[in-house]
């Protein structure tokens, strides 16, 4: 039994609302992937994007590598994960509007987000980047008819 999603399966789940985890070579020597949390958004069109200071580690390392790759997971049964990786089709300021209103919506709901992003406006000081991948690789998990089955046979 296949717990491989297919292409639909994988889109789906990319654009619901999850907090996905950005891996990215580390700018220090001899150190690990950097590995960190982070909320993004996902089309099939445009493919992932995520907002962040292009002078954190996180940014220089993106800079530096010019690809990343986004680990999406549900941490409740069935357990369930999008892995994917690619190159940086576009970096640019971040703008409010078009940008940061967005995200922030889709994570903290309407009221919220509005909040989120006027404390944002009023710190900002132009280093936030949109950096969107073009996924070329992916990996993907689902157990739900694997529970499934083992539920049938213990019944």
């Amino acid at each position: 039994m296949s717990t491989v999603m297919s292409r639909d399966q994988r889109e789906s789940f990319l654009t619901s609302l999850h907090v996905g985890t950005v891996s990215v070579a580390s700018t220090v020597e001899a150190r690990a992937p950097l590995a960190v949390p982070i909320w993004y958004d996902y089309t099939p069109s445009a493919g992932v994007r995520i907002i962040t200071s292009r002078l954190s580690r996180k940014g220089l390392a993106i800079e530096r590598a010019g690809r990343f790759a986004l680990v999406v997971q549900d941490e409740s049964l069935p357990y369930r994960y999008v892995s994917v990786d690619g190159p940086v089709v576009e970096s640019r300021r971040c703008e409010l509007d078009r940008d940061l209103v967005p995200m922030a919506t889709r994570y903290l709901g309407v009221e919220t987000g509005a909040s989120y992003a006027a404390d944002w406006q009023s710190a900002a000081t132009g280093d936030d980047y949109v950096y969107v991948m073009r996924p070329e690789h992916g990996l993907s998990g689902d157990l739900t008819a694997a529970l499934a089955a083992l539920g049938e046979r213990s019944s």
